[in-house]
């Protein structure tokens, strides 16, 4: 009789601070990252102590103010991680279990490697909770796991899932969304809402240095929008969450919503790079961005919630993962590169990742 294969799948996502006196430290553990801030260690460590200190008495600490400062990300991941296992257990060949890894807060990659090799997986599945690949997000994800891995020596064959901006799960679950809020706010306003499908913004350097996410975060919007059908909307893709004075990749999410006021149009709202309720969600988009509309003079402004735990994208999910079991290595939703080669940085060019 053929042994079950236990299959690890672990869920890579941001964290966020679960107190107000975490804030500080979740901070420092976000400027420290050499992906975020490319500067040598002992300069970026300083650098990062002083940019935590200043925003989480101030912007950073102000928006998790408005969350009770508590981030939800880690909940929400942590619904999600139930729902793709159960959406999983019907496999009788193979015994999943789900363990969600934050960056830059609890619980980290340290602390679920333990779990995982409790488990004892023949396989771990990596499946960051970003559609897109980004060097910041995926990049960084992977590089502390495995740097983490193999100081725990943790030995175990693994399948990076790097991207997934085209997966059907995700496209299909997003149009309905986004389709149930333009036929709401047309049916308030009686005008036809201008749809923002907003991502999170990186500087500009990051994108030149060969860095794909622009480019995905555009073929997910046109994906979606193409999946909604409607012949004559009004969209735009923008990016948001900028931090400091350096250039970043545009246009910004405010500038949209000052333009959609100009022209007395009502702005339906999607983050179309988010599967999570967290605070760019919550806080960023549904209260500075209201604000912003009605400073603005925009009729009507209407987010749209994340995929969540929908049920299109969930299965979209479980079906990356059986496909990403049985190919080893760095794997793109689809089984090929997705990225065209002038971007030196897509994760299909490192396979020895997970070396």
């Amino acid at each position: 009789m053929e042994s079950v294969k236990k299959i690890a799948v672990v869920l890579f996502s941001l964290g966020g601070p679960d107190s107000r006196q975490a804030i500080r430290p979740y901070l420092t553990n976000f400027f420290s990252d050499r992906n975020i801030v490319p500067l040598p260690g002992p300069l970026r460590r300083f650098v990062a102590g002083r940019i935590a200190a200043r925003r989480s008495s101030c912007e950073a600490g102000k928006s998790y103010e408005a969350l009770g400062y508590r981030s939800p990300l880690l909940e929400n991941t942590q619904s999600q991680a139930r729902a793709l296992q159960e959406a999983l257990k019907a496999d009788q060949r193979r015994r999943y279990r789900t363990f969600v890894s934050m960056r830059y807060w609890h619980p980290r990659s340290d602390e679920v490697i333990r779990e995982v090799a409790s488990f004892g997986p023949d396989h771990i599945v990596f499946l960051p909770l970003y559609p897109q690949f980004s060097t910041t997000t995926t990049w960084s994800s992977i590089e502390e796991w495995q740097k983490e891995a193999r100081r725990a020596g943790l030995g175990v064959p693994g399948s990076l899932v790097c991207c997934y901006p085209l997966l059907g799960g995700f496209i299909d679950a997003s149009a309905g969304l986004i389709r149930e809020a333009l036929g709401r706010v047309q049916m308030e306003t009686k005008q036809s809402p201008r749809l923002l499908l907003s991502a999170h913004g990186l500087p500009e350097y990051v994108v030149k240095g060969g860095d794909p996410y622009q480019w995905q975060c555009e073929m997910s919007a046109q994906a979606i929008v193409e999946s909604l059908g409607l012949p004559d909307l009004d969209w735009r893709l923008c990016y948001q969450s900028r931090v400091g004075p350096m250039k970043w990749i545009s246009p910004t999410t405010e500038e949209e919503i000052r333009s959609a006021g100009a022209e007395g149009k009502p702005v339906v709202i999607y983050p179309h790079a988010f599967v999570s309720e967290h605070v760019e969600t919550l806080v960023e988009i549904e209260m500075e961005y209201r604000e912003l509309a009605v400073q603005s003079g925009v009729p009507a402004f209407f987010r749209v919630p994340t995929v969540s735990v929908s049920g299109s994208f969930i299965d979209g999910l479980a079906n990356i993962v059986r496909e990403a079991q049985e190919q080893p290595g760095v794997f793109s939703a689809g089984g090929n590169r997705q990225c065209p080669s002038g971007f030196k940085r897509c994760c299909m060019n490192f396979p020895e990742m997970l070396a």
